[in-house]
């Protein structure tokens, strides 16, 4: 069964690395962050809050790298996404190294050995599931063990996740001339954004391996690689909008004749994803929060639907929250576990209040913000 994380207990890593002093130049990368970074924020991904997602620009040390997912793996207690894009080289062992900006070919300490970040997820992940994304290739030699069946997505493989590897084998297949992003991550964005006619409910990421891997062969380029690890290929990416139901949910309240794909109150673990799923529900039932002022036949005005969908703290009571799911048309049984989850949530605020200094949700440590503005704090070094 396909699964949406918890946006407040998942997040995200995403580096890249653009500007080399001795490899070719890679200017989409940076458009692949920026991109991704905002997509994984937006309403058609994981709508995960901005300071969950960290961006790595150009970083000058593998430190700077492991360092960052060393401490979203410390946060996240759902699920943790590691994407790279850049080049990536193979050492005399035949392991992946992802090149950074002072990277040298036949230089093995000037790269980052990708088996560092494994160690990482293996080790010390609190995560519950892991989606490594790698939008790198090989050069010369590598190259054709790439396009023969190199075994890339073994090497980076990690338990209990879903690792999605580009298998570009030539330089224009990974950038294409003249194109804002790398041809790889191009397809996944433009997957996520636009969704997949006749597909599931929840772009889970077999899905989406199968619809990048039909797009990049119909324009001509190498197909990517996939390794599912523990049910990762469950996990979901975010909602299917092209499958959208077209019509507002049923006219009665609480009767879901529509069998919709309503967000499961189950996967939901902290403050943030509760909001997160709740403004989920009247995406899937289809209406407009006047509509649903309506349905619930003066219960809640289109105003109290904003303010709920826009909090940030559980309200202290219940039933402007029932009253907001049963007009959207979510079936009965269903609101009561929504009401068992904003119970758990508001008991485990309480004890957290009641122990001490105030934690963030879920009891994590509260974490700067990794990203200010446009770019990260861990900010391009100029002058290479």
């Amino acid at each position: 069964m396909s699964v949406l994380p918890d946006s407040g207990a998942s997040r995200a890593v995403l580096v890249g690395t653009s500007r080399y002093e001795h490899l070719e130049q890679l200017p989409a990368v940076s458009n692949n962050l920026r991109a991704f970074a905002d997509l994984l924020c937006g309403p058609l991904s994981l709508q995960l809050p901005a300071r969950h997602v960290t961006v790595v620009e150009d970083p000058v040390a593998a430190h700077t790298v492991v360092g960052a997912v060393r401490q979203a793996a410390a946060e996240a207690t759902d699920t943790l996404v590691v994407y790279f894009a850049g080049h990536g080289l193979v050492d005399a062992q035949d392991q992946l190294s992802l090149a950074l900006p002072h990277t040298e070919f036949g230089r093995v300490e000037t790269g980052l050995p990708y088996d560092w970040l494994r160690q990482v997820l293996l080790l010390d992940s609190q995560a519950e599931r892991h989606v490594v994304v790698l939008d790198c290739c090989y050069s010369g030699l590598a190259l054709g063990r790439m396009g023969a069946g190199s075994p890339l997505a073994d090497q980076a493989a990690v338990e209990g996740s879903f690792l999605l590897a580009a298998a570009a084998e030539t330089r224009t297949a990974l950038a294409p001339v003249g194109q804002t992003y790398t041809a790889f991550t191009g397809a996944l964005l433009d997957t996520l954004r636009r969704g997949i006619p006749g597909g599931p409910a929840l772009l889970d990421l077999a899905a989406v391996y199968r619809h990048v891997r039909l797009t990049l062969e119909a324009r001509g380029h190498p197909v990517p690689q996939a390794r599912d690890r523990n049910s990762g290929a469950q996990v979901a990416l975010g909602r299917n909008h092209a499958d959208l139901p077209a019509a507002p949910a049923p006219a009665a309240p609480g009767v879901d004749a529509g069998g919709r794909p309503w967000p499961d109150p189950r996967g939901i673990r902290t403050v943030t994803g509760f909001f997160t799923a709740l403004a989920d529900v009247r995406v899937v039932s289809g209406l407009t929060q006047q509509a649903v002022s309506e349905r619930s036949a003066g219960r809640i005005s289109a105003g109290a639907v904003s303010c709920l969908l826009n909090r940030s703290t559980l309200p202290a009571t219940w039933s402007t929250t029932a009253a907001y799911l049963l007009a959207c048309g979510v079936p009965r049984d269903q609101i009561t576990q929504w009401q068992a989850v904003w119970q758990q949530l508001r008991a485990r605020a309480a004890s957290a209040q009641a122990s001490g200094p105030a934690a963030s949700e879920g009891g994590e440590p509260e974490k700067k913000r990794a990203w200010p503005g446009r770019f990260s704090v861990f900010r391009r070094e100029r002058g290479y």
